[in-house]
This record gives structure tokens, sequence and C-alpha cells, in this order.
């Protein structure tokens, strides 16, 4: 059974090239365009893992990784960071908030597939 992947990216590009790298790698992959539409994305699919970003408009990634947290049925869902920021403070508020791992864009794709294998099983 394919493993579901929400992706959630204010960039409509990144989100097409995610989705094109999970799909090659036989995910099925659901798409938000912020945190908050990524709240809502979870009430119609129960992805296996979540990609987000840091910087997007209406609610940011730390506080989309927060509301996910705040969520029984998501506590333990793998969630991975995808961001050009790569400061060690924001990789610790990422990981005190909940986040799993972090990739820094532009990302290699075999790296963001092997990443997810490992952490979903």
């Amino acid at each position: 059974m394919k493993k579901t992947i929400l992706a959630v990216d204010d960039s409509r590009t990144m989100r097409e090239m995610i989705r094109a790298a999970l799909e090659s790698a036989d995910f099925e992959v659901a798409l938000a365009e912020d945190g908050e539409d990524g709240l809502s994305a979870l009430e119609r699919t129960e992805p296996d893992g979540i990609v987000t970003d840091i910087n997007m408009p209406r609610l940011d990634g730390f506080g989309f990784i927060e509301k996910v947290r705040e969520q029984e049925a998501y506590r333990t869902t793998p969630i991975l960071v995808l961001s050009t920021e790569s400061g060690p403070e924001l990789k610790q508020r990422a990981r005190e908030g909940g986040a799993t791992g972090w990739i820094v864009k532009p990302f290699d794709r075999d790296k963001l597939v092997s990443v997810l294998d490992r952490l979903i099983g």
C-alpha cells in the first residue's frame, strides 16, 4: 500500500517539485499552500508523513508543527522540515515543536525519499 505524504509549502513550484519527486518514488502526495491549508488538509487525508516549509503566510511552519502535534492522531507522525533556512536555533525550535527532521532547500530527490522511507518505515 502506498504511503501518503502531506507537503506544505507556499511556493507552487516547490510543491510541484516535491510532488514529482515523491510520486516518482511511489508515494501518494497531498498538497497544501500554507499552515492553515495544511491543517485543513489533515481533515481530508491521513498522511503517513508530513513535509513542511517554515516561512509561509497565515500560519508558518513552526505554528503548523505545533498545531499538528496537538492532535492525538498526529502526535507521532513524522514531520520533516524542508526550508531554505538552516540556522541551528531554528532547527532547535522546530525540534522542540515536534519536527522529526530537517532538510535544506534546494533538496536532493534521493535524499528526501531516503529520509522519508526511514522515518515512515
